[in-house]
């Protein structure tokens, strides 16, 4: 271990995370793109940045991954400050961009050996990292293949493995998921989990897609530049309740004046819905429909999903969610 990984190393457990925000501002002209964004990554985690288009995560990647530095606020990668240190973190660090940033013309292994020459990395050792990744990520038999010639999701395994050659502690990645289909998703979820559990890499990952949260170890929402919520999927979804009552209306704002006038409830309208957050709802239907009967179009009774949390804690639909 070089004294730069030492020395990254001590500071990684002299704060306990290895991604660590305080206060990020940043802003283009009049308009606020983050707005005091603070929270912690630990070592090893798998950590999610979710949130709608124009949330602010396209900033935060840029931040995160050195291109700018933060107008108010600190970032510190591996104890390393971005904004007076972006060499020594650009070290350790593995980035995956939204917009694929492969060379399309060149085969498999000729875009893993160019990216192993922007890190110095040579020779026998160069040959040995680029094989032990092509057996990793399944790319064996397809390195004499040019990128172009590839599926979506086999491209996105030469990303991986082209942002791993040079073993990075921390690896970031901007929408991932964007552009596969759902088989290439599984696939590339599986290389990321094991990437974090064979070697030990923090990964760091933003997203609209909201089932990819599931897959989190903790996971923060952005809303207009604000952080809403963190937490692990489980600990969310259990503060919007055991059970979401969703109503169709003819008037939503009506009939959630009603209930909340005849039952305890606390009803919320969203859209042209009503939407009622607790838990043993099951036994509440049949009552709703008794009470309600000319007024209700439809009653559903559904488990807290990710869409349900993002409501829960902004009050609106999450644009865009796929």
């Amino acid at each position: 271990m070089s004294a730069n990984d030492l020395q990254g190393a001590e500071a990684v457990a002299a704060n306990g995370a290895a991604v660590l925000l305080q206060d990020v501002w940043h802003s283009y002209g009049e308009r606020t793109a983050l707005q005091g964004v603070s929270f912690a990554v630990q070592p090893g985690e798998v950590f999610g940045v979710l949130g709608p288009n124009g949330g602010g995560k396209s900033t935060l990647f840029r931040l995160l991954s050195t291109l700018w530095v933060p107008q108010r606020g600190r970032i510190q990668i591996l104890g390393s400050e971005v904004s007076a240190q972006r060499e020594q973190v650009r070290r350790h660090l593995g980035v995956v961009f939204q917009s694929p940033a492969l060379d399309r013309r060149l085969t498999v292994a000729e875009n893993l050996r160019h990216q192993g020459h922007l890190y110095g990395l040579r020779g026998a050792r160069l040959r040995q990292r680029i094989d032990a990744l092509l057996q990793q990520f399944g790319l064996g038999d397809r390195s004499r293949d040019r990128v172009e010639t590839l599926s979506g999701g086999l491209q996105r395994r030469v990303e991986l493995a082209k942002c791993l050659l040079h073993e990075p502690q921390v690896l970031i990645l901007d929408e991932p998921s964007t552009g596969l289909d759902p088989g290439a998703r599984l696939e590339l979820w599986k290389s990321l989990e094991a990437i974090r559990r064979e070697r030990g890499v923090t990964v760091l990952l933003t997203s609209h897609i909201l089932e990819e949260a599931e897959r989190c170890d903790k996971v923060v929402i952005l809303d207009r530049g604000r952080l809403v919520t963190s937490g692990t999927p489980l600990d969310l979804k259990s503060a919007v309740g055991d059970d979401v009552i969703t109503i169709g209306a003819h008037d939503a704002a009506g009939l959630a004046a009603a209930i909340a006038a005849r039952f305890p409830l606390e009803p919320r309208v969203v859209d042209s819905s009503v939407r009622i957050e607790r838990g043993g709802n099951a036994a509440l239907l049949p009552q709703l429909a008794a009470a309600f009967p000319g007024e209700i179009l439809a009653l559903t009774l559904a488990k807290p999903t990710f869409e349900d949390v993002f409501i829960h804690f902004t009050g609106r639909r999450f644009e865009g969610a796929a």
